[in-house]
């Protein structure tokens, strides 16, 4: 089968999968993301070579205990502040000019922040205070296919300066604007045609997308580094032209702790 057909076909089953179960209910999102949480730790495990019996007790068991808890303001501001010590780490870790492997403490935190409770936000943002909303969601998802999407297409056409060459040298500074540009432009219809957002508020949805397109591409930037230690091109296999679950969740895992930041500094303020 010809690879851009097995991309598509792929793809559109991905897109699907996590639109469908996000509008059907809160119990469907946390399976889907329950079993994304699965397979992204093995694939993590695989990259990082250690064995992922353990680990997955550690995800699996943090992602059911975080969604059998009931939500209150003070476990998510500690939930945050451990993703987020995470997140700083991996930014480190990426800007770090030594490519060695991981110490065997740094593969558990990273086991814990960058996979377990990234996965434990994301479901957590589409609950608001008139309860589940799956379209704030939805559109967090759109933002960052209309970032990535962009920023293939503008870099291809235009770009000539590398964004991060020794990490991913397909990236580009102009690739890397044209999808703010075009995710920024998205926002402002997202916000006014999908969310029905008041206009006061479209403001923030112009925010989100800032977000999501700088710790986006970081969070792409990243597990390219995680790919390039390892040696290998993709995280895994399981989706076909694609890759593996990491491949085409990892900017959504590291862009959802800093929109659930960016939510809580709104609640605080209003």
């Amino acid at each position: 089968m010809n690879n851009t057909l097995t991309r598509a076909l792929s793809g559109s089953v991905y897109v699907a999968l996590l639109i469908g179960a996000t509008l059907y209910s809160s119990n469907s999102l946390l399976v889907l993301f329950g079993i994304f949480l699965v397979l992204a730790t093995i694939e993590f495990c695989k990259l990082v070579h250690i064995k992922y019996i353990f680990p997955l007790l550690i995800t699996v068991g943090i992602y059911i205990l975080f969604n059998l808890t009931q939500t209150n303001k003070t476990n998510d501001i500690l939930l945050l502040m451990a993703t987020m010590f995470v997140s700083i780490k991996a930014i480190v870790f990426l800007f770090d000019h030594q490519n060695k492997p991981l110490d065997q403490l740094s593969k558990y935190i990273y086991i814990i922040g960058y996979i377990a409770l990234p996965f434990v936000i994301i479901t957590k943002i589409p609950w608001g205070v008139n309860g589940y909303n799956p379209k704030i969601l939805i559109s967090i998802f759109i933002l960052i296919w209309i970032n990535d999407t962009f920023a293939f297409l503008v870099g291809k056409s235009i770009g000539k300066n590398k964004l991060f060459e020794k990490v991913s040298p397909k990236k580009t500074i102009e690739g890397f604007i044209g999808g703010l540009v075009f995710c920024t432009i998205g926002s402002f219809l997202v916000a006014k045609y999908f969310i029905e957002a008041n206009p006061k508020n479209i403001y923030i949805w112009i925010i989100i997308a800032l977000i999501t397109s700088l710790f986006g591409t970081i969070g792409d930037l990243i597990e390219s580094k995680f790919k390039r230690i390892a040696g290998v091109k993709d995280s895994g296999n399981i989706m076909p032209g694609h890759g593996g679950v990491l491949d085409r969740l990892d900017s959504v895992i590291f862009v959802a702790p800093f929109v659930f930041l960016f939510y809580q500094i709104l609640y605080y303020v209003s």
